[in-house]
């Protein structure tokens, strides 16, 4: 009979720059014990001498460097070793090309997989080398739109199992115009309503905004559409937790991602926050950015 797992372990991965760092310095201040660099090959050594300490070392985060080419090979033979001991989920961190760029220009550093070639193609060749890896995480975190301290926020609220819920969903609005979020789960396209873009005394305002939001909403088939999708939704969320899959995003997009997303992901947050079991984070994505 194959026993219950008892300890925690978190493998966190993803491209160099994205927030491998401040991911594992928030784990470390949750009380994770986090070993940063950890050959693959050694997790499995140290799960097994943590097991020992009856419970103090239960949650265990090992921040490893993305950048081998067997490294998904190796982090799939990790989880199979492991399987059965303890429950494993991979984290993966990734940004946009240009982002990266720009971390790493503001700390001066080369990208390792740069040789003699520009940032860009180190970054490129580094993306082309975890594609794989990404395709089999459990969480993926886009952190483009994040600050250092939005990042923390995020992954308090993933990975706080005091307080975590069977079901963390961020509803997050944003603008087609921009591009759709890369971590998206689910997704809603709220351009089949009127845009209030072209009523002048609309414009400036967005969302947010008590006038927009009531224009929104009171658009033919508006409200009939999100109490149709939230009512939808509830079995979804069901078979994401019978699944195991406690994190999901719902991205809610216009063209802009000032008016009528907004207000539709106002409307969403607030409906699904009534479900059982869902903790619903709310962020606009582009908001302020026209």
């Amino acid at each position: 009979m194959q026993t219950e797992a008892t300890q925690d372990i978190l493998i966190v991965a993803g491209m160099s720059g994205a927030g491998r760092t401040t991911a594992a310095k928030t784990l470390d201040d949750m009380g994770w014990y986090v070993v940063d660099n950890l050959p693959l090959r050694l997790l499995t050594t140290v799960a097994d001498m943590a097991e020992r300490t009856d419970g103090a070392l239960s949650q265990i985060a090992a921040v490893i460097d993305a950048r081998g080419r067997d490294i998904t090979r190796s982090v799939r033979e990790t989880i199979a070793e492991l399987s059965g001991k303890a429950r494993v989920r991979l984290l993966f961190l990734e940004a946009t090309d240009e982002v990266l760029v720009r971390r790493y220009d503001s700390v001066r550093r080369p990208h390792p997989l740069m040789g003699e070639g520009s940032l860009i193609d180190g970054i490129r060749a580094e993306r082309e080398r975890v594609h794989e890896l990404r395709q089999i995480s459990d969480y993926i975190i886009d952190t483009t739109s994040f600050n250092v301290h939005q990042l923390t926020t995020h992954i308090r609220d993933l990975f706080d199992t005091a307080t975590a819920p069977k079901l963390h969903l961020v509803v997050q609005s944003f603008g087609f115009k921009y591009g759709t979020p890369a971590d998206a789960d689910l997704m809603v396209d709220m351009r089949f309503l009127p845009n209030p873009f072209w009523d002048p005394q609309l414009r400036d305002l967005t969302g947010v905004d008590a006038a927009v939001s009531d224009f929104v909403l009171s658009r033919e088939g508006a409200r009939e559409f999100l109490d149709g999708y939230c009512e939808a939704l509830k079995p979804v969320f069901a078979g994401y937790q019978r699944e195991n899959k406690h994190h999901a995003m719902l991205a809610v997009g216009c063209t802009g991602g000032k008016h009528r997303s907004v207000a539709s992901a106002n409307f969403l947050a607030v409906k699904l926050a009534e479900l059982e079991g869902v903790q619903v984070s709310l962020r606009h994505r582009d908001l302020g950015r026209e």
